[in-house]
Order: C-alpha cells, then sequence, then structure tokens
C-alpha cells in the first residue's frame, strides 16, 4: 500500500505534490519521492524516509515545472532498503515514462521473464513496479504509430495492459512531452480519484483528501479498468479500457488503511467506521452483558469512530484512556518484534483513572498477529482494571493479502487456525468479540449499492481476480519486504495509522 499523486498544472507544482504527499503520509513512511517535468526533461529526487525529511529547500528549488508526479512508499515486495527501489521509476523509451504505483502484481516473476525474453528489456530492482512501468513502456511502443503518440494509442496501450497484468494496480504516469496517465485495474481494488482547481489545475491522488486539502475540488474516482489522460494543457479524455470491470475496492482501507476524512468510491471512510461500530455494537451485546461494562475506551486512532458509535448504542460512556505519543516511530516500520512490542509502551501511556476499578471494553480497528493486543490488555490490567474485554471492529484475520497490503504469513496471524476462544487466551482479555464479516460488507456496502463487492480476502480467503493460488501465496510470501536484520518477524504490517495489531 502507497500513497500516490500526480499533477498538471499552468504554475510550478513541487510545493503543491509536497503538500499532497504529506496529506498521503500515512499510507507509507518508508520512502518518498517526486518527480517533475519541465519541457521534455524529467527532474526526480526520491529517498528513504518521510516527506519532511527527504525534501530540503535545495531538493525542491531543483524540480521545476508545471506537470509532476510523487509518491509515499510503504513497500509489500522487494528490498525495503533500498533506495533505488523508492519511486518515481524512469525508463528513457519509448518517449520517456515515469511511473508511480500503488498495489501489487500476482505475476509479476511471470512478466519479469517476458520483459527479457520477449520483449528484450532490461528489469534492475526487484520491484513489481519496475515491471509495471516496462510492460506500459513496451506497450506505448507497440501501440504508437511510428514514433506519434495520440490518446487513442496511449488507451490501447492500457487495454493491452490489463490483459497482461494480474493482481491490484492504480497508476500515475507522466510521458514526456505529452502529459499525465491515470488507469486502475479492472477490479478497482486500490483506491484513485481526480480533481480540479478553480486555476485548472487537474490533480489525480489515492484519496480525496489529498483533493481537498490542496484547495481541489473532488470530480470523481477513477472507475475499474478506466484510463485518464491529461494533456500537459489541461484537456482530459477517459476511455474504458477493460473488457469486464467490476467494482471490488479493498475493505481494509474502510477498516484501517485509509484517512477517515476521505471518501473513495462514494463511501466515507469515517461513516463506514461509524457503521461497523453499529453492527459491533450488537455482536458485543450477544456477547457480555451490557450491564457489566463500565467504560468504553479506543485504542487510537483508527478505532474511535466506531468505538463512538458503539458507546452510543450501549449507552455506557466513552472515554479516551490512552494517549498516543506522535513523535515515536510507527510501529509498522521497526525491523524486529521485540523492537516493536517496547515501541508500544513507548507509544501509548495509559490515564490510569480511567482504567481503575473498572471493566473496561477496549475496542481496535483489527487484530492481526495480537502481539500489541496482549500488551494493551496488561496494559489496562496494570492500570487497575477489574475485567478487560476486547472488540474488534474488523473480523478475524486469518489469510495473507497478496493485493497490496503486507499481510503476514498465516502461521503468523493469531486468529489462523484459532477458534476466538483460542484467540482470547492468547490475547489475555476476559472477552473478545470479533466483528462479523458478512455483517461488515453490508454495513460497508450499504453506502454504496453500486458496489460489485469487497475485496476481503485477509478476512474470508477469496480472492477476487480468481487467479491467486496456494502456490502463488507461497511465492509472494516469499518476495515480501527484506529487512536489514535476520529477524523472523519483517512484516510491515502494523500499518501507518496507529500500532502494529
Amino acid at each position: 500500500m502507497c500513497g500516490i499523486v500526480g499533477v498538471v498544472s499552468n504554475t510550478p507544482v513541487n510545493q503543491l505534490i509536497y503538500d499532497a504527499l504529506l496529506l498521503l503520509q500515512h499510507r507509507g513512511q518508508d520512502a518518498a519521492g517526486i518527480v517533475t517535468q519541465l519541457e521534455r526533461k524529467f527532474f526526480m529526487h526520491k529517498a528513504k524516509g518521510m516527506v519532511k525529511d527527504v525534501f530540503r529547500t535545495r531538493n525542491m528549488r531543483a524540480l521545476p515545472g508545471n506537470c509532476g508526479l510523487g509518491q509515499v512508499r510503504y513497500p509489500t515486495a522487494g528490498n525495503a532498503f533500498s533506495e533505488e527501489e523508492a519511486q518515481p521509476f524512469y525508463v528513457n523509451a519509448p518517449f520517456g515514462v515515469v511511473m508511480a504505483h500503488n498495489g501489487n502484481l500476482t505475476n509479476a516473476d511471470a512478466l519479469k521473464q517476458e520483459m527479457i525474453q520477449l520483449d528484450h528489456r532490461h528489469i534492475n530492482t526487484e520491484s513489481d513496479s519496475e515491471v509495471l512501468l516496462n510492460v506500459l513502456a513496451h506497450e506505448l511502443a507497440q501501440s504508437s504509430d511510428h514514433g506519434a503518440l495520440y490518446p487513442d494509442a496511449i488507451f490501447a496501450a492500457v487495454r493491452a495492459v490489463h490483459k497482461r497484468l494480474k493482481g491490484s494496480y492504480a497508476v500515475v504516469a507522466l510521458i514526456a512531452g505529452h502529459g499525465m496517465l491515470a488507469f486502475r485495474d479492472p477490479y478497482g481494488i486500490r483506491p484513485l480519484c481526480m480533481g480540479r482547481s478553480k486555476d485548472g489545475t487537474v490533480m489525480v491522488a489515492s484519496e480525496s483528501v489529498a483533493l481537498e486539502g490542496t484547495s481541489h475540488e473532488f470530480d470523481s474516482d477513477i472507475a475499474p479498468g478506466e484510463a485518464v489522460f491529461i494533456g500537459l494543457d489541461g484537456s482530459i479524455r477517459r476511455e474504458q479500457c477493460a473488457e469486464n470491470p467490476q467494482l471490488y475496492p479493498c475493505i481494509f482501507e474502510y477498516v484501517y488503511l485509509a484517512r477517515p476524512d476521505s471518501t473513495m468510491d462514494g463511501i466515507s471512510v469515517y461513516q463506514a467506521r461509524l457503521n461497523m461500530g453499529e453492527t459491533l455494537a450488537q455482536r458485543v451485546a450477544a456477547t457480555v452483558p451490557v450491564d457489566d461494562i463500565d467504560v468504553v475506551i479506543p485504542i487510537p486512532e483508527s478505532s474511535r469512530p466506531s468505538a463512538t458509535e458503539l458507546a452510543q448504542l450501549l449507552g455506557k460512556p466513552y472515554r479516551e484512556g490512552f494517549v498516543k505519543n506522535r513523535y515515536v516511530g510507527r510501529t509498522f516500520i521497526m525491523p524486529g518484534q521485540a523492537v516493536r512490542k517496547k515501541s508500544v509502551r513507548q507509544k501509548l501511556n495509559v490515564i490510569g483513572s480511567e482504567f481503575k476499578g473498572r471493566n473496561v471494553l477496549l475496542v481496535d480497528d483489527s487484530i492481526v498477529r495480537g502481539t500489541t493486543s496482549r500488551e494493551i490488555v496488561q496494559m489496562a490490567r496494570e492500570a487497575g482494571a477489574n475485567k478487560v474485554y476486547m472488540a474488534s471492529a474488523a473480523p478475524p484475520v486469518r489469510y495473507p493479502n497478496v493485493y497490496g497490503i503486507d499481510m503476514p504469513t498465516k502461521d503468523e496471524l493469531v486468529a489462523y487456525n484459532r477458534t476466538t476462544e483460542e484467540v482470547r487466551d492468547i490475547i489475555g482479555c476476559d472477552a473478545l468479540i470479533y466483528q462479523d464479516v458478512d455483517a461488515m460488507k453490508q454495513a460497508v456496502g450499504l453506502l454504496n449499492p453500486g458496489l460489485s463487492g469487497f475485496e476481503a480476502s485477509c478476512f474470508d480467503g477469496v480472492y477476487v481476480t480468481g487467479d491467486v493460488t496456494a502456490d502463488d501465496i507461497y511465492r509472494l510470501n516469499g518476495q515480501r519486504v527484506m529487512t536489514e536484520e535476520d529477524d523472523a518477524d519483517a512484516s510491515r504490517l502494523s500499518l501507518p495509522n496507529s500500532r502494529e495489531a
């Protein structure tokens, strides 16, 4: 999962892209990059780290031009410690193309071999995004008319790309001297939307918050399989390039990944979390005597809307029992489990008066490995709680995700092959209440009846592209991000909003 943005304007765009990346920082903190175009020349700067650390004044001055794109990276494959794998990626032929990608290709290995053996293109990193760029570049070369490139030829290239790629991808690319291209996979798994400002600037971004926070008015989501080409003059052409597009957005975006002030595929993320709190309240009431709950306390941050709605429906006080230290590095980028465990205590501090002598219901957005949940339950007990109940706004995470979220292998998932009671015992709480899968889908889906469904494979084991086998999952697990430490727990999923679940 990454955050991407692209801009075409009639004024310099370096600061605008920087501001948009800050608004998308929650989608990735491993690396950041910006590329701009002046005349037919690209100017790029990218490095490991947060946006504010990667770009200094001297870097910004070296990014001239009225169009450009950027990315914040959260790696799911390849080498997280290689700056070469930071995006955007560049290829010089044909025309000169730079690209940023959010998602994960499930057939990257096969495509890489095709690139080398059939298309005679060189792939220099382990990143599937570089493979995608070379597929796009090859198809642009094939569809161009004796070196000339028109929108119809660009859309033909995207149609060919859709036929070759498998997996999830939201893409923004600059074609030197021509304009900006954005497109989305035929299932719309990863988000992408477009907006405009009053001065005619066009922006494409992963989330609507990047548009609104930079004074752009939301125009539309880019549809599954659709391609949008923005000329350097700001003209826009759109075309559906997939044969059978269906909208199956990743439901984990609404559970955890996206900012609550974003709207994605017609669904308010905040409202989705409120709805999940409503259905979770029904589950809690059916599991625990409501009179036995004294207070509802969220695990900051993304569980707050669900916890608020749950507390109101149960008629129980909502209290902030944990204070988050925003200046500690996010746990998902810390290389070892021991470091992660230590970080929980550094990042969260309890307000003892909210726990002492009370039966508390803790609400989290999801439980993945259970290590952080166990630590938080222990913190509540140490603060004097009589009983500690735990409710998850998401169902049990039982399966790996292959579409751009670095879920651990199934053996690392605390709910894999375990009953709720067994998970409760591991976490150490007095009762554990999970969201129901179908109830979650219905609660979120009601907000946009036009959806075909959801990509919810980490909860239900159904991979919507229909081409993921057990062998694919085994192979993709072997490509998970490499660390600099020989540590058994290399996964990044304590994802970027709050903690390592």
